[in-house]
């Protein structure tokens, strides 16, 4: 019988044949932990005695989330993180060098590993062919002392999507479909496997943004195989000796199989509160904004900052309307320097912050005020997401909101590309 990716990489990893359902104590290739949860997990290692790392050079420290510190609470976690970091061995990217999932996307993962994250976003890494998925404190301090963690192998919904997007419809707007049909725990504790010639022709910044998003359907991981598009963007970032080819046998068997129509589907926008309460644009054309957020780990990357700055070109965002644009990385926000984006962006009337989470967990930059609405190409909705209670998230792609803040109201982009 065949495998999933999801059964190889974890046959791989704990030495043995294993199938879903089965249980398996897997080597870890990659622990990695956020400003937001690493505190935590710090302090359990002291109580317990263990604050080591059993693998100093998979383990990696990001100050991202409250980046940089916007009180005195958040400026000791920090200095915390960077003490225990430097204890340890741990790598550490300090404020400045972006959100968590894209640096290590970027700069540390490779086809075929298995890493555990302090951050429910950490299936992100499935667009190069790894395994990645979240864990909490006490589960993340076991990983950083040990280098191993359980898991149950989850069963593998299989995510076919063929043909071509239309016009003003991209990734963000099919994984939004993806997850307002099978809804937000449709896929839970499974994996979610994305194919097809859709996928296949996809860049990696897109194949991110479905992986990002897996966990939204309950997802213990999101995932792509690795082919030649992988092979690129490792070699883009000169990692191109990391490559390998990950994908499932032929004859894999999976618990279910979802076939969708690429050039059906239409800009989708998810309406609070919650990330499967989608609906197409159409339906919800017309309300009022009054912030538009771009940005995150689901949508912070290069090509997401360009295709916003096309659209705003010698343009100027609604008088009634804040536009905030934060790069994914300190690399992509470099390249968003030298490709022009960022000065169009800025000519356009957007407020350009340094690269991490921003707004997108309501810690700082950008809390809304009451009865404000904010478009976002963010990955969660929830009440009070973006730090008050009585706002309201909307979630769609770059494309709807450059459409958005040009005109002050929820914007068909086909109307503006």
């Amino acid at each position: 019988m065949g495998k999933t990716i999801s059964e190889k990489i974890i046959s791989e990893h704990c030495g043995k044949d294993v199938h879903a359902g089965d249980y398996a104590l897997v080597d870890l290739d990659l622990v990695y932990m956020p400003d937001s949860s690493a505190p935590l997990t710090i302090d359990l290692l002291a109580k317990f005695g263990m604050s080591r790392a059993k693998h100093p050079k998979k383990t990696v420290f990001m100050i991202d989330h409250c980046s940089p510190s916007p009180r005195m609470e958040m400026a000791n976690w920090h200095k915390k993180v960077r003490e225990f970091a430097d204890q340890v061995g741990a790598h550490l990217h300090d404020v400045g060098d972006g959100i968590l999932h894209q640096v290590a996307a970027e700069s540390h993962i490779e086809p075929g590993w298995i890493a555990v994250g302090g951050d429910s976003h950490t299936c992100t890494e499935g667009a190069l062919g790894a395994l990645a998925t979240g864990m909490g404190s006490t589960d993340m301090g076991v990983a950083i002392a040990m280098g191993k963690t359980w898991m149950r192998v989850p069963e593998t919904l299989k995510i076919k999507v063929e043909g071509k997007m239309q016009k003003g419809v991209y990734p963000k707007d099919l994984i939004l479909y993806i997850i307002g049909q099978i809804t937000a725990d449709g896929a839970t504790y499974r994996a979610m496997e994305f194919c097809g010639s859709t996928v296949k022709a996809m860049d990696m910044d897109g194949r991110l943004t479905l992986c990002n998003m897996a966990v939204e359907a309950g997802a213990k991981f999101g995932i792509v195989a690795a082919d030649q598009k992988t092979r690129e963007f490792l070699q883009a970032h000169g990692r191109g000796d990391a490559y390998r080819e990950v994908r499932a046998d032929p004859d894999a068997v999976y618990e279910k199989t979802f076939e969708i129509d690429a050039a059906a589907l239409t800009p989708m926008v998810a309406h609070p509160h919650a990330v499967d309460n989608v609906k197409p644009i159409e339906e919800v054309e017309g309300t009022p904004i009054e912030q538009v957020f771009v940005g995150s780990c689901t949508n912070g990357r290069a090509g997401d900052l360009r295709l916003v700055a096309g659209i705003l070109a010698g343009k100027k965002r609604h008088p009634h309307t804040r536009l905030l644009v934060i790069p994914a990385s300190r690399r992509v926000y470099l390249q968003a320097l030298n490709e022009g984006s960022i000065q169009t962006l800025v000519e356009a009337g957007a407020a350009v912050d340094s690269p991490g989470c921003g707004p997108c967990g309501g810690i700082h930059l950008g809390i809304l005020g009451d009865e404000e609405r904010c478009l976002s190409t963010t990955n969660r909705n929830f009440h009070g997401r973006m730090g008050n209670p009585s706002s309201f998230v909307y979630l769609a792609s770059p494309a709807t909101a450059a459409a958005t803040a040009l005109h002050g109201q929820i914007t068909d982009p086909r109307k503006v590309l």
